[in-house]
C-alpha cells in the first residue's frame, strides 16, 4: 500500500514527507505536556515517515521550491522558539530547588544529629555521638547521595540551558537531559527526607517513640507530591523519547490480510483433488 501512496502529489507538488512537514493542528498537540515535547513528537513523526519513502524523494522541491525539511523548519520556527522558552523556564526554576537542596545536605553533613562526643578537658575530638549505631550510618549515605544527585541534576539543568536549541536537540538531547534532571531531582529529595527522618528518630526515639514514626509519614508527603505532580510529564517524555516505536509501530496494523500457511493450502489442494 506505502508503494502506492508515496509517489503521490497534489497540486502545489508536495509529496507525502511535504505534508507531514506542515505543522499539526493545535488540537493534535495538546495531548502532550511541554511545547518542547510537541516539537519532540513533530519531528519523530516526519523522520518515521522520512524512513518510509525512497530516498530520491526526500529532496524533491514542491512549487515553493522548498524541499521537506526546508518547508519542516519553516512551519516549525516558532515552536522551536516556544519550546527553547519552556525549556529554559522548567530548567531554571529546577536548578534553583537542586542549588537550594544541596545548600542544606551541605551543611547538614557537618552538624550531626547529636552533635559531637566530648573528649579530655571537655573539648570536642571530632567523633559524632551516635557514630556506634548502625541508623547513623543511614543517615550519613542518604544525606551524601542528596548531596551527589542534587549536584548532578543542577549540572543537567545547566547543560540545558546552555545549549543550542537547533531542531535536532529536541529529538533525544533536551529530553534526554531533563529526564535525567528530574530523576535526580527526585532522588535528592528522597534522600535528603530519609536523612531528616532518621536524624528525628535518633534525637526522639528514646520515651518519643511516636513522634519520629509520625513525623516520617509526613515527610513522605512531598516526595508523593512531586510524583503526583510530575508523573504526566515524565510519563510523556519517556513515551516519546524511550518509546517512540510504540508511537507510530503499533503491534497490530496490518492492511491486508496473510497469506494462508503452506500447511493449510496443502491440505485445501489434496482435498480438492480427491474429488
Amino acid at each position: 500500500m506505502k508503494d502506492l501512496i508515496t509517489p503521490l502529489r497534489d497540486e502545489n507538488d508536495n509529496n507525502m514527507l511535504h505534508l507531514v512537514g506542515t505543522r499539526a493542528n493545535r488540537n493534535r498537540l495538546e495531548d502532550v505536556s511541554g511545547v518542547a515535547f510537541q516539537m519532540q513528537r513533530e519531528l519523530l513523526w516526519f523522520k518515521e515517515v522520512e524512513a518510509m519513502i525512497p530516498p530520491s524523494y526526500r529532496e524533491r522541491k514542491n512549487k515553493d521550491g522548498l524541499t521537506p525539511h526546508e518547508l519542516f523548519t519553516r512551519e516549525h520556527k516558532d515552536l522551536v522558539v516556544q519550546g527553547e522558552k519552556w525549556m529554559k523556564g522548567t530548567a531554571s526554576h529546577c536548578m534553583v530547588v537542586a542549588a537550594l537542596i544541596a545548600t542544606i545536605v551541605f551543611a547538614v553533613a557537618f552538624m550531626v544529629p547529636g552533635g559531637y562526643s566530648q573528649g579530655r578537658q571537655n573539648q570536642s575530638d571530632g567523633i559524632p555521638v551516635f557514630h556506634s549505631q548502625a541508623i547513623f550510618m543511614v543517615f550519613l549515605v542518604a544525606d551524601a547521595i542528596s548531596l551527589f544527585s542534587s549536584t548532578a541534576s543542577i549540572l543537567l539543568f545547566l547543560s540545558i540551558l546552555t545549549s543550542r536549541y537547533a531542531e535536532r536537540d529536541f529529538l533525544q538531547s533536551l529530553p534526554n537531559k531533563l529526564m535525567l534532571g528530574l530523576a535526580t531531582l527526585f532522588l535528592s529529595m528522597t534522600t535528603m527526607t530519609i536523612a531528616f527522618s532518621v536524624s528525628f528518630y535518633l534525637l526522639y526515639k528514646n520515651g518519643l517513640i511516636w513522634m519520629p514514626i509520625m513525623i516520617s509519614m509526613f515527610a513522605m508527603m512531598p516526595i508523593f507530591l512531586f510524583t503526583w505532580l510530575q508523573y504526566r510529564l515524565l510519563a510523556d517524555v519517556g513515551r516519546s523519547t524511550y518509546a517512540s516505536t510504540y508511537l507510530f509501530k503499533p503491534k497490530k496494523l496490518m492492511l491486508y490480510y496473510e497469506n494462508p500457511k503452506p500447511s493449510i493450502m496443502r491440505s485445501i489442494s489434496s482435498l480438492w483433488s480427491s474429488k
